[in-house]
């Protein structure tokens, strides 16, 4: 069969891969975004079905006034003797921690620290006993794999820290799992960067202690010669068998804008590709070590269809699986219903590392029609935003200021804040905002009284992606109020994909 690249589309980055027994599951990061740490299911490795988030209570991390790109960096789950496991960092507070549940669909655990510096933890089981990895500093500031032997109840360390690999000389080394396979124990991580340098290299050793030997042709997977390609940042893997012994590496990377357009807007988002054992316990990945747009494969029956959902509104969309708040809410103020959203605003504006009153769901495709109906009450503003991080974000909305009602189309770009228009429209009126997106540009566009439509203007992508932006997340489709006591009430919202 074929399948097609990403298999999870839009800001789901770091992705991490468990089996229990015919089902697979998948965890991503989710930074400053609430709930944190989203979780998926699927039974053929290609289609994927939101189930949930591991983090859903504020005890479990602390997110209040992060910076965007802070709080929950790179995930990892495993299942251990009937239990799921999910370790992580928050970057912000720069700590360690698992939280665990016996059942995925329901609640996990309050979280259990790690005294282990560095991000990107691992767990690894093994004789009753469980090794925790992250990266982190040698003596010398070199960048070095970390491992140390823990109590898996307590989190208390059973063992000082020790050195296993210092990589193959690419920066930021980041991103270890651990895999003990026909013998051989393998080391995988990252190295490069999160950028166009991506890559993921690995080393292997009779014992989980080591020495660990580098694999002669690292990297095993990476993109960064492929110029030009829309497919790039191949890294941070994580390795999977599947029920008829084939092994897989599902990794992150992300689409750049155009041929030679090298930003990207959409996030970082889950790719697949074949892995192969030799004889000689090596093993190699993807199309000649790169990850293509296009796979075709016959370890997967042909009885698998990728789906793919094109559709999203109010009806079809779950509030606690595809939508997210910007750190921890004020359920107060909202009240989410089955075809429609009221939101209530606050003086916290979207340019603020606080709260506002926001919902979002990923943009997961360049092409896209976005729209949603909404009335205001009560003076403040409402409307639809593209929101990369508070210095970042293009905002259509309406806004009410005594009588007066006026749509607006204002783009935020680092230090510059600037209404691009402003038009007035008759107070109490619906009003219908709309979103035209592409590779290159969005435009924007209103519909009054009498189904008039108003343009805006338009704006570039590139200005929302992280080559300009900076961090590690991607544009969120966001609905939003403020102002002290502002009322707006979506309906009709709608993101299609074309």
């Amino acid at each position: 069969m074929k399948f097609n690249n990403p298999v999870v589309k839009g800001f789901y980055p770091d992705p991490s891969i468990c089996k229990v027994g015919d089902t697979y599951y998948l965890v991503c990061s989710s930074f400053q975004f609430f709930p944190g740490v989203p979780l998926f299911e699927s039974k053929d490795l290609i289609n994927w079905e939101p189930i949930g988030h591991v983090l859903t209570r504020p005890s479990q991390i602390m997110l209040e006034k992060v910076n965007s790109s802070g709080g929950v960096f790179a995930p990892t789950i495993r299942h251990h003797n009937g239990r799921f496991y999910m370790t992580t960092t928050n970057d912000t507070t720069r700590q360690n921690f698992y939280v665990w549940t016996d059942d995925i669909y329901g609640e996990w655990s309050e979280p259990i620290f790690i005294e282990q510096g560095g991000i990107d933890p691992d767990l690894y089981f093994e004789d009753n006993r469980v090794y925790f990895m992250s990266n982190g500093s040698d003596e010398d500031g070199r960048g070095v794999i970390l491992q140390c032997e823990i109590d898996i109840e307590a989190g208390t360390m059973l063992t000082p820290s020790r050195p296993l690999w210092k990589g193959t000389g690419g920066r930021y080394l980041e991103s270890p799992h651990m895999y003990h396979i026909n013998g051989w124990y393998y080391l995988m991580a990252a190295e490069g960067g999160t950028e166009f340098g991506h890559m993921i290299t690995y080393a292997r050793s009779k014992s989980l202690h080591g020495p660990f030997e580098a694999y002669p042709h690292n990297p095993v997977l990476t993109n960064k010669n492929l110029g030009g390609y829309q497919i790039q940042a191949i890294g941070h893997g994580d390795l999977i068998q599947d029920g008829d012994g084939n092994w897989w590496i599902f990794h992150l990377g992300f689409r750049q804008i155009g041929q030679w357009i090298a930003y990207h807007h959409l996030g970082r988002e889950v790719f697949l590709a074949p892995v192969t054992f030799d004889e000689d316990g090596w093993f190699t990945a993807g199309h000649n070590g790169t990850t293509r747009a296009e796979i075709e494969t016959d370890r997967i029956g042909e009885h698998v269809v990728q789906q793919e959902k094109k559709l999203y509104t109010f009806n079809n969309t779950k509030w606690d699986l595809e939508w997210v708040f910007l750190r921890h809410p004020h359920v107060e103020n909202y009240l989410p219903q089955d075809d429609k959203l009221t939101l209530t605003g606050t003086a916290v504006t979207l340019d603020q590392a606080d709260t506002p009153t926001f919902l979002g769901i990923r943009q997961r495709d360049f092409n896209a029609s976005i729209s949603s109906q909404v009335t205001l009450t009560n003076n403040g503003e409402a409307g639809i935003t593209l929101y990369m991080d508070e210095s970042h974000h293009y905002d259509l909305a309406i806004r009410q200021i005594g009588d007066q009602l006026e749509a607006v189309l204002r783009l935020n770009i680092g230090d510059i804040k600037h209404e691009q228009k402003v038009v007035s429209i008759d107070t109490g009126a619906d009003v219908r905002l709309h979103i035209q997106a592409s590779a290159e540009r969005y435009g924007f566009s209103i519909q009054g009284a009498g189904g008039q439509t108003i343009e805006l203007g338009t704006a570039q992508t590139k200005y929302l992606s992280s080559e300009v932006a900076g961090g590690f997340t991607g544009v969120v489709i966001g609905l939003y109020a403020i102002g002290e006591g502002a009322k707006a009430e979506f309906t009709k919202f709608a993101c299609e994909y074309l």
